[in-house]
């Protein structure tokens, strides 16, 4: 590492010092990092765990019997124990009063999610809005919605920063059919560009008479969500993406005027307080249990409390400078690389500052002729280099189609063809738009990301150069 690159890097991002304790940190719980010489740049995919998370969890698996919680035996209780008390540590870290909000443990983000389209009122002439920019698991939530005979309703980004046009975004959402249940859904963060949407759309929406879904799940791990302050009516988290562990644990956060809207089609083990074969009857459980399909994952649960304890013993206004500033080095870095030709050597998809934005970068790689160098060769060579970063359109198909150009002409050509009628694979995909449908590179910083490691990313881009 160069110690003037160093030296500049600190004198545009001055606050860098004041994270130093996460370096000492990385050093005593990551130490595989820089054991194994990983560069890992894929924290938008997942997060990383700490060793004395590991270490804290076992001791409590190892030290204690637990059982299923559906009963009222000693084991049982002592799960039972556990799991809402982690249940009540997620409302607190979020600030989300238990007046208010329900915490409903689930699978993942996605798992959030499918509770939600499953189970609400959409009908007739109802509407389901939402921008280009969503995770698939938001996307998803449309065929729900076209089922029940909503209208879905899609609101581009803009670029270059692919941003929305709040006054299209708010045309949209000021009209409305009287009588009917209306939902909006965007990300806090965009898992494809690092874009921040404004939380302030929360409350504009809401005043408007539609139900909110924010997913938080790109932005919580390195950003501060108050529910007290915002107040979204459906927040979608995965667990491992903001600590790295346990995977297979999300929550949906849901205020209670919202969550009571919505009915379930069926029902299964734990979800009912009574079910009866013969009286062809059932009672549902209040939330959470309703929505929490059969045994909750009760030993993993307490490892989600362990995690949040973690993060907030770092301090996530820690987090957020440190990433931000590497961010914003990485950038600047970056746009600076041409051929000698003047040729840039990346066209960026987003913010090319750090205003209102995370720490996801999204890119291509271009050739001296302007032309994208093939994501094979990019990801071979970053793994001879141990450098982990993502490839393709990271389940976020809006954002990808704006940003790289691809029409609706160019895709209705594609799908129309009799050959992809039934199946299209992603190959198949890639040659019925190639290359554009690589899709990008995406980058991106987290909680232990340090200097070296975007100095090692821009080493590695420059090997392209020329």
């Amino acid at each position: 590492m160069s110690f003037n690159a160093f030296s500049q890097f600190l004198e545009k991002y001055p606050g860098y010092k004041g994270t130093t304790a996460i370096d000492l940190l990385r050093k005593k719980e990551y130490q595989i990092l820089d054991s194994e010489g990983h560069i890992y740049l894929d924290y938008t995919g997942g997060g990383l765990f700490a060793s004395s998370q590991l270490k804290a969890h076992h001791d409590l698996l190892s030290k204690n019997v637990f059982g299923n919680p559906h009963s009222y035996s000693p084991t049982s209780h002592h799960a039972t124990k556990l799991v809402e008390s982690a249940r009540r540590y997620v409302l607190d870290y979020f600030n989300a009063s238990p007046e208010e909000y329900v915490c409903i443990f689930t699978q993942n983000a996605s798992g959030a999610l499918k509770i939600v389209g499953e189970s609400y009122p959409f009908g007739d002439g109802c509407r389901y809005v939402l921008i280009f920019d969503n995770h698939n698991s938001v996307n998803g939530i449309r065929e729900y919605a076209n089922a029940k005979g909503a209208n879905v309703q899609y609101i581009p980004v803009v670029l270059p920063d692919l941003r929305v046009d709040e006054s299209a975004l708010f045309e949209e959402l000021g009209s409305t059919e009287r009588g009917c249940y209306n939902l909006f859904a965007y990300p806090a963060q965009s898992n494809f560009s690092g874009v921040q949407h404004p939380l302030g759309w929360i409350e504009k929406a809401q005043a408007l008479g539609w139900h909110v879904i924010l997913d938080a799940a790109a932005f919580t791990p390195t950003n501060t969500l108050n529910l007290s302050k915002w107040k979204p009516d459906f927040v979608p988290l995965s667990f491992y993406k903001m600590f790295g562990y346990p995977t297979g644990v999300g929550a949906l956060l849901a205020r209670k005027a919202a969550i009571n809207k919505l009915h379930r089609a069926w029902f299964a083990g734990g979800t009912t307080t009574v079910t009866s074969v013969r009286g062809k009857k059932y009672y549902p459980a209040d939330a959470p249990a309703c929505f929490e399909d059969g045994t909750v994952d009760y030993l993993n649960i307490p490892a989600v409390e362990i995690g949040l304890r973690h993060l907030q013993s770092i301090d996530m206004e820690k987090i957020h400078t440190r990433v931000i500033s590497l961010t914003g080095w990485l950038l600047e870095e970056l746009i600076a690389l041409k051929h000698t030709n003047g040729t840039p050597l990346v066209k960026m998809y987003g913010p090319l500052t750090t205003n209102d934005r995370g720490g996801t970068i999204t890119l291509n790689f271009i050739d001296t002729s302007g032309e994208l160098i093939r994501k094979d060769l990019l990801e071979k060579e970053a793994n001879k280099r141990n450098i982990s970063i993502r490839m393709g359109f990271f389940c976020n198909p809006g954002a990808g189609e704006i940003a790289l150009d691809i029409s609706t002409d160019e895709l209705a050509s594609c799908f129309s063809r009799p050959l992809y009628s039934d199946r299209l694979t992603d190959i198949d995909f890639q040659q019925c738009i190639d290359p554009k449908a690589t899709g990008a590179v995406r980058v991106s910083v987290g909680l232990v990301s340090n200097f070296a490691d975007v100095q090692a990313f821009i080493a590695f881009a420059k090997t392209f150069l020329d």
